[in-house]
């Protein structure tokens, strides 16, 4: 059965059906309605809900959590994102699983509370020190926000990396039939390295993330690496429309991409060969999405441009790439987009 669902309460909804069995974390706009879900939620599922006193204390909880091999969840957004990050770097540096929803605002700093998507380097560059990854996936719809949370679980705990939805305000407030209970099955995985108590072994489990001598922390970062490297192979996803033949191909992810394909569409209603790329994992960056075209690129984003550059990597030189973003909470309209794209063929406006 379809219900009409907020973003957050479907990603909240997945979470739970995923089986989540603990929720740690803090209010704060545009991403509330997440922790509101759990509270409500969460235990009558047999998990346990705690609102925290930071969210400081929300990530060092899901640390703890992970580290008993307990699948483990938080969300925030903007400033909130960046207190976790510490804790983000110690779970990344234990190899836990766990899901982190960031459903942006605007910033630095408080900013304010409309959608942005401001946030991207924070997520796939490694907002906190040290080498690590994130896996990040970007949701366009209600519905993938709930299909999506789902996904993170079982990639998590497969790979013993962190997943972050990187959402935004938009996503996360607005409300579409979401079907729950259509979600593909998530798998379980054993996890024999968890600190959850003997079990009859004789030696003990310990999660450690300092290692004092530097050839020890060496060899374990190349091995977290070797990881993030077949990762990067296989976890590559994202979507097309009419690319092949185009002459200018915009990209764009999460809400701002379901604009972007609007005026694509209204482009090739009036004769123009354009396309469209959607980045659905955004580390590991779809890069094969890119490789071999011969277009022009538009690169939209709610930022003042930070995707475009992981873009023109992926290019690497081969194909020109031009810009146009809305910042501070403004969201790009169709109508923009379309004229950009005119801009860059030399028609001028229609």
């Amino acid at each position: 059965m379809k219900e009409l669902m907020k973003g957050n309460e479907a990603a909240a909804a997945a979470a739970i059906q995923a089986g989540v069995k603990c929720y740690f974390g803090y209010p704060i706009t545009p991403q509330t309605e997440i922790a509101a879900y759990m509270a409500k939620h969460l235990p009558e599922n047999g998990g346990v809900f705690l609102q925290a006193e930071s969210e400081v204390s929300a990530i060092n909880m899901v640390y703890g959590a992970a580290g008993a091999g307990v699948r483990v969840m938080t969300s925030s957004s903007g400033p909130g994102i960046s207190l976790k990050q510490e804790g983000i770097s110690y779970i990344a540096a234990a190899d836990l699983p766990c899901v982190i929803i960031n459903v942006m605002r605007g910033g630095p700093g408080l900013g304010g509370i409309q959608a942005s998507q401001a946030d991207y380097f924070q997520a796939v560059k490694g907002g906190g020190h040290g080498d690590y990854k994130l896996i990040v996936l970007a949701p366009s719809s209600v519905s993938e926000m709930a299909e999506f949370t789902a996904t993170a679980f079982e990639l998590s705990d497969e790979w013993r990396i962190p997943v972050m939805i990187l959402a935004d305000g938009v996503l996360g407030q607005m409300m579409e039939a979401v079907d729950t209970d259509a979600l593909s099955p998530v798998k379980n995985f054993d996890k024999p390295w968890a600190a959850d108590g003997r079990r009859g072994r004789r030696e003990k489990n310990v999660i450690n993330t300092l290692f004092l001598e530097p050839e020890e922390l060496e060899r374990r970062v190349l091995e977290r690496h070797e990881r993030y490297k077949k990762a990067a192979e296989k976890l590559q996803k994202w979507e097309e429309y009419m690319a092949e033949d185009a002459d200018i191909i915009v990209t764009a992810y999460g809400i701002t991409a379901r604009i972007a394909l609007s005026a694509v569409k209204r482009a090739r209603e009036n004769g123009i060969k354009a396309g469209f790329i959607r980045p659905i994992s955004l580390w590991p960056f779809p890069e094969r999405a890119y490789k071999g075209k011969r277009s022009r690129f538009l690169c939209v984003e709610m930022s003042t441009g930070q995707m475009i550059e992981d873009v023109r990597l992926a290019l690497n030189g081969e194909c020109s790439v031009d810009f146009w973003g809305r910042t501070g909470g403004i969201i790009p309209k169709e109508t923009e987009i379309y004229e950009k794209i005119l801009e860059m063929l030399g028609e001028g406006r229609k």
